[in-house]
């Protein structure tokens, strides 16, 4: 099996733009710094809010997300991120970066459909207009976060790859239903992220991730409890 090449160039975007920013981030003086912080939080927000207006079923988001901060917060998945961020001088700074930059260019539904797509039809063409947003926001965001950011290509490269290659294995993703609390799921992430960019709480975004593997267990047992 082989990797779409969309999947590349969405990789090869996200460290383009990263390192566009890593440059812009030295020169760009702390007052601008901020103001760059604040539009991003507001717009991550307001994406947020978006997909979550999708989910169809608010309760199966909610057991969700309880059940994946939980597994999240056994397992200390953001420390064991930040443990990763050593080889930077500030691990909390990396930490941040990967999981906001992870986040925002993987949870959606332009991942998931347009990875289905390229893997079952070889239509790459969601994916190549999420390779044009993730450049921008990953200028953004390095300028802000740094390498963690960069890193961050690998993991659109490894997650996006497997969903291509295992695509015939989502389809059921592609399900009005399930798409829906899957995004409204990761739509709160995602506010979540939009809070901590604006230093309103300090939310340990990284220990929700699970939940967007929880969602369409939950969901599924939901339809099955229904019937």
């Amino acid at each position: 099996m082989k990797i779409h090449i969309s999947v590349l160039v969405n990789s090869l975007s996200v460290a383009a733009g990263s390192s566009v920013g890593m440059i812009l981030g030295k020169s760009i003086p702390d007052r601008l710094r901020k103001v760059l912080f604040q539009a991003v939080g507001l717009t991550t927000i307001g994406i947020g809010i978006k997909m979550t207006l999708e989910t169809s079923d608010f309760i199966v988001v909610l057991i969700s997300l309880a059940l994946g901060v939980l597994f999240g917060e056994l397992l200390r998945i953001e420390d064991r991120i930040a443990s990763i961020g050593k080889i930077s001088r500030d691990s909390n700074r990396f930490a941040k970066g990967f999981v906001t930059a992870t986040t925002l260019f993987l949870v959606g539904p332009m991942t998931i459909v347009g990875s289905v797509r390229a893997g079952l039809i070889k239509d790459g063409t969601l994916i190549y207009i999420k390779s044009v947003l993730d450049f921008i926001s990953s200028i953004i965001l390095a300028s802000l976060y740094g390498i963690g950011v960069l890193v961050t290509s690998l993991i659109v490269l490894l997650i996006q790859g497997l969903l291509v290659i295992f695509s015939s294995q989502l389809v059921f993703l592609t399900d009005k239903a399930y798409l829906a609390d899957f995004t409204g799921a990761g739509g709160l992430i995602v506010v979540a992220i939009g809070i901590r960019l604006l230093e309103i709480e300090d939310i340990r975004v990284g220990n929700f991730l699970p939940a967007l593997v929880f969602t369409p267990i939950v969901d599924f047992l939901a339809r099955m409890i229904a019937k």
